[in-house]
């Protein structure tokens, strides 16, 4: 933290020139060996815009065990993930070679391209996963009939982006030298780890306004038109302002059933124990689900959250259990080993979903929440930062949109101005340890979006919408087949499609194996414990 390296007349410095000195105190090679994964879900749809009924594509393998290709609350929404990379560009890569093997495999599909979800006949309409017959599988989608039962099958059909980091182990080291700080490597990354989500937290409005891209929702969204929407056509809400209907109180959320949710991230410790006790604390509202007349289970438990994983949140420490492991025991055992971003709006404008320079910007972000000194976050900051969240996702692209900062009212884009000027040398030394000009480049990209919000992503989508005349779904309808045209014309090498084929079929076989010798007790453990498996 910041006042470990500083006097408390130098801490009166500016901001930019206190980043500079700690960054000088870094060598430069400690910035080599990050790990850069990210996830992406797409809703499958049919030609006629409506959500598919079609079960998983038996070519793109099992939803149960496939490492990269498989579904999340609905049989209709994929979800594509990249194994850790090296590098921004190689995960990009990856996540495009796999965009293009689904694509070519979806001939009476579209994918949809947009965060909010595509057409919709009711909750009826939206058929939860399936993962065969084993007794890891029917958890998986009793699970899933819990959510839906708790807040609706609607909002579990939002899809979204996330990203996935961890720091280089060198550059935690030299952070500890630098520190001087006696803990073990582990403990000490543990507590950067919580700083830096805490951090995430505090500053993540700025992803809302420079990556949001749901300023509109379908009016088959909702049953009522929300109060703070107005109409942009008979079949759309909007709001001009608005950069993530996603994540605004609208949106995904656990905050709109109950206020009994309150997770601290003073410290790892910390984490474990109060999400520990919020899975395991009985909640009576939710008994009815469980005695709901059905030859089936509707829920894990009528706990506050059935498992862990149910607590959405806008960034997560992360582990990877080992088996029948559970995340939490993971997290005691071998501490984080990377964050979780989850705020991200899927980018209609790109046919992944995502941008170079969006991952460059996001690994610069990262590294300016790990340098930033991150006191802890009280009630009434908690507070606060969910309302500026709320606010930048609504009106984020109003100039004269105020946050709360410190407890006093600032610009947002001052604030967020700053804030680039703060990571400025983060970007000059990350581009130097890289042998590149990436980074500043990005940078560069951005400080000009701040500058003129017309070129964000929410502004963009909006301004199309009235070039074309087109409702949300008919936009939307627009890039997924501009999208699939896309990977149409695109054609993997004979080795790629070899690797994706042989990743279906060990996947089939891997879930016929599970079945064949299914281990009830074993196998509910793994669910019940294990939230990667969800």
């Amino acid at each position: 933290m910041i006042r470990d390296f500083f006097t408390k007349d130098e801490r009166k410095k500016p901001m930019k020139q206190i980043m500079e000195q700690l960054i000088q105190q870094i060598p430069l090679d400690s910035y080599a060996g990050a790990m850069i994964g990210v996830e992406k879900e797409s809703l499958r749809i049919r030609r006629d815009g409506y959500i598919s009924h079609a079960p998983h594509p038996y070519i793109l393998g099992s939803s149960l065990t496939h490492p990269c290709i498989t579904t999340d609350f609905s049989e209709a929404l994929l979800e594509l993930v990249t194994p850790p990379c090296t590098s921004s560009r190689d995960a990009l890569a990856f996540l495009a070679d796999t965009e293009t093997f689904v694509h070519q495999q979806l001939p009476d599909e579209y994918l949809w391209p947009a965060s909010m979800p595509c057409l919709l006949r009711g909750e009826e309409d939206i058929p939860i996963a399936h993962y065969g017959t084993s007794n890891l599988g029917k958890m998986k989608t009793i699970y899933r009939r819990g959510l839906a039962h708790r807040y609706g099958k609607t909002m579990q059909v939002i899809a979204g982006t996330h990203f996935n980091f961890s720091f280089p182990a060198n550059l935690l080291t030299a952070l500890q030298l630098a520190e001087k700080q006696p803990a073990s490597l582990t403990e000490y990354s543990n507590q950067k780890y919580m700083a830096l989500i805490r951090n995430v937290q505090r500053f993540g409005w700025l992803n809302l306004y420079f990556f949001g891209a749901s300023p509109a929702i379908c009016q088959s969204f909702v049953e009522d038109k929300p109060g703070n929407l107005g109409h942009f056509d008979q079949n759309t809400y909007y709001h001009p302002f608005a950069t993530s209907l996603r994540m605004s109180e609208i949106g995904y959320t656990n905050n709109s059933n109950h206020s009994d949710i309150e997770v601290s991230y003073d410290s790892l410790e910390d984490y474990i124990k109060t999400l520990g006790d919020i899975v395991n604390t009985p909640y009576p509202s939710y008994e009815s689900i469980s005695n709901k007349s059905s030859h089936e289970p509707q829920q894990l438990n009528s706990n506050l959250l059935q498992i862990e994983n149910e607590y959405y949140t806008t960034v997560r420490p992360k582990q990877i259990p080992q088996e029948n492991e559970s995340l939490f025991k993971s997290l005691e055992q071998r501490g984080i080993r990377y964050v979780e971003l989850r705020s991200l709006d899927i980018n209609p404008f790109s046919p992944t979903g995502l941008e170079s320079s969006q991952l460059h910007f996001l690994e610069l972000f990262m590294h300016y929440c790990l340098l930033k000194n991150s006191p802890n976050i009280n009630p009434h900051e908690a507070d606060t930062i969910r309302d500026n969240h709320n606010l930048v996702a609504l009106e984020g692209r109003d100039p004269q949109l105020h946050l709360n900062r410190d407890s006093s009212n600032i610009k947002m884009r001052q604030w967020a101005q700053e804030v680039l000027n703060e990571i400025q040398p983060i970007a000059t030394a990350l581009d130097k340890a890289h042998d590149t000009l990436r980074y500043s480049r990005s940078l560069t990209k951005y400080n000009a979006m701040l500058s003129d919000s017309k070129l964000t992503p929410s502004a963009r989508i909006l301004a199309e919408m009235q070039q074309h005349k087109e409702s949300f779904t008919e936009f939307s309808m627009r890039k997924a087949m501009q999208h699939s045209d896309h990977y149409q014309a695109k054609k993997l090498s004979d080795r790629r499609f070899k690797y994706y084929e042989s990743l279906s079929r060990k996947s089939h076989r891997q879930q016929q194996q599970i079945e064949t010798s299914d281990n009830t007790k074993a196998l509910i453990d793994r669910l019940v414990l294990n939230s990667v498996t969800v």
